[in-house]
């Protein structure tokens, strides 16, 4: 029998980009893609990737589209122009293509997706421009686009949108998942918090305060809190005051927050917060 030669379907091939299409661009042409949410950092790979371009050239052209205000837009590439410039080279090999809005978010972040050593924050972002450009299109593959981008990046698609609540973190304590001294699934709870109440729980951890899964997560046990309870808590200066009778009351609460959030999942951090504040103020009297 004779055997059947299977010819594999390329990156290039896939997108429609042909090589005979590569035109050559000067880089002040080249324009970043709107919101693009994977960064380009002048660190060691960078000038490693500058160096190769110097010794062998771009041996993949960048993908971009035409801006009706002129140039282009990078769609794919992003690294390669900023190793062009620290390599001294003034154009860039290209394929134009003709993509609307959303074709072109969906192939910006899929061509960027797989690279090494994504921050949680660019995941986040990335996933979130490409659901929103998968609803727009509205196709019946994309009603589950949660799952449909967790099966293309080795994930589920519960796991897809935790990383995009983390676009809901105000961006100090986004920083902090990215540099790992907040874990991601805290992070993901914190998320649901309003922006007021995370700036607090930020101040906090700036200070030393530890924050787990586990705390967040059990703030959730009474329909009225007392504010009294939550600067203790958050204000470590207050917690010998005498508490009050003061309570909160479900409008002062959506202060902190958002209606994402239940009563449950309130009383639980806020309780939780309290009973790890009460730990550490025994702890401290103990060593005093």
């Amino acid at each position: 029998m004779a055997r059947t030669k299977i010819k594999l379907t390329s990156y290039d091939e896939l997108l429609g980009v042909q090589k005979d299409g590569t035109i050559e661009v000067a880089l002040e042409e080249l324009f970043e893609f709107k919101n693009h949410p994977f960064r380009v950092v002048d660190d060691e790979k960078m000038q490693e990737l500058a160096e190769s371009i110097k010794q062998n050239g771009i041996l993949s052209p960048a993908l971009v589209r035409k801006r009706a205000e002129g140039g282009y837009e990078l769609i794919s590439g992003h690294r390669r122009k900023r190793a062009c410039e620290i390599a001294g080279i003034s154009k860039l090999p290209v394929i134009v293509k003709d993509l609307t809005d959303d074709e072109a978010t969906i192939i910006m972040v899929d061509s960027n997706i797989q690279r090494e050593e994504i921050l949680p924050s660019e995941k986040a972002f990335a996933f979130k421009m490409k659901m929103e450009a998968m609803a727009h299109r509205g196709s019946k593959r994309d009603k589950m686009s949660a799952d449909v981008i967790g099966a293309d990046n080795g994930v589920s698609g519960r796991q897809v949108k935790r990383y995009i609540r983390l676009t809901m973190l105000i961006p100090e304590l986004l920083q902090l998942v990215d540099e790992k001294q907040v874990p991601f699934v805290v992070g993901v709870e914190i998320s649901y918090l309003d922006e007021e109440f995370q700036k607090i729980i930020y101040k906090n951890l700036m200070e030393g305060k530890k924050v787990g899964k586990n705390e967040i997560n059990s703030l959730r046990k009474k329909d009225e809190l007392s504010i009294d309870d939550i600067e203790g808590l958050l204000f470590p200066e207050k917690a010998k005051k005498k508490l009050s009778n003061v309570t909160l009351n479900q409008k002062v609460l959506s202060k902190y927050f958002s209606p994402e959030y239940g009563t449950e999942q309130i009383e639980e951090i806020i309780f939780s917060l309290l009973d790890q504040w009460n730990e550490e103020q025994r702890k401290k009297e103990a060593s005093d």
